[in-house]
Formats: C-alpha cells, sequence, structure tokens
C-alpha cells in the first residue's frame, strides 16, 4: 500500500458568546478549502438559543474511502502510542470501523459534551483541519532526514501577552538591581 502524505492537523475550539452570524464564516471557509490552502477534516457547530433549544451541523471534506483510511491510520497512531503494534492493529481496525460510520473525528459524546458547556445564547465551533498548504514542506523535510520534534501556534494575541509579561519582568528586574544596588552603598 502506497503511503499517504497528510499535511499537519489542527484542532480549533472557538467559542462566540454573542454569535452574530451572516456566513461570513462559511465563506471564509470556503474560500481557503477552494485554494487547496486547507482540507476540512471534521466540523461541528453548535448554537443554543435563548431557550436551551439546540441547533446544531456537522461538516467534512472527506469522501467514505477518506474517512476509512483516515480513521485507520489516526487509530493505529492512537493504539502505537497505547500499546505498541499489537495497540496500532486493534486502533486500525477500531478507526476504520469508527470512520465508517462516520465517526472520524468528532464523536456524540463531544456534541453533547459542547452543548452542555456553552451557555444560551452562544455557540461554539469545533474544527479540524488539515494544513494541505504544508505538505509539499513535509516531504522536503522528511527527504533530508529532517523529524519534527515540536511546534506550536503563536498567535499576534499570544505574542501581545508574552511581551507584556517579558517588559514586566525586565521593570521587576531592573528594580530589584536598583534596589541592591542602594543597599550596597547604604
Amino acid at each position: 500500500m502506497a503511503e499517504v502524505m497528510y499535511g499537519p492537523m489542527q484542532l480549533l475550539v472557538i467559542v462566540f458568546d454573542n454569535p452574530d452570524f451572516h456566513g461570513q464564516i462559511r465563506r471564509e471557509l470556503g474560500s481557503i478549502m477552494e485554494k487547496g490552502i486547507i482540507r476540512l477534516i471534521d466540523l461541528l457547530f453548535v448554537w443554543k438559543d435563548e431557550n436551551g433549544s439546540i441547533k446544531y451541523m456537522e461538516a467534512s471534506q472527506l469522501d467514505k474511502e477518506e474517512r476509512m483510511h483516515f480513521g485507520a491510520v489516526v487509530g493505529g497512531l492512537l493504539g502505537f502510542g497505547a500499546g505498541g503494534v499489537e495497540g496500532a492493529e486493534i486502533g486500525m481496525e477500531e478507526g476504520a470501523m469508527a470512520a465508517a460510520q462516520e465517526n472520524y473525528g468528532i464523536t456524540e459524546e463531544d456534541i453533547m459534551e459542547v452543548t452542555d458547556a456553552i451557555p444560551e445564547g452562544t455557540a461554539a465551533a469545533i474544527l479540524i483541519i488539515e494544513h494541505l498548504w504544508a505538505k509539499e514542506l513535509k516531504q522536503a523535510i522528511k527527504d533530508a532526514g529532517g523529524v519534527l520534534v515540536s511546534q506550536g501556534m503563536l498567535t499576534p494575541e499570544l505574542l501581545a501577552l508574552v511581551g507584556q509579561e517579558l517588559s514586566e519582568a525586565v521593570n521587576f528586574a531592573e528594580e530589584e538591581q536598583k534596589s541592591q544596588e542602594a543597599t550596597a552603598a547604604a
């Protein structure tokens, strides 16, 4: 069987305190999927109205064969991590079976957890996306003998928080140094 190269996968969980939807998210998601930048592995969108009534929507770009293959790969990796080669074999079988039932990312339990967790008048979305743009880079790194050992997402908001914390730490250190110098001079 030929090896299938997947791009990096990312899980996004988004909460909307005051949902005001006019199709803008759907349009942008559609645009980046059409351009081949990402592939939607799974999407769960849950909206709870003021009376507690729940509506939800699920979507994926995977066809049945891809779901089966993806489920087997994910199940195998999880199984390998939990129980070595024997666990991988069991995980592949269970992953393929779950995918055949269209349970290839977000489960019924996930839906219930999300709906229980969000207050009335709010919404939430869980997306699993594959970064297709990174597949060629991933292959080039692999071909050069590279192995990914760590990754993370840096957002402008996170960098601003880190910058603020760094500034506070520098200010604290400078004040400590001045205090020590003053004590030494006395």
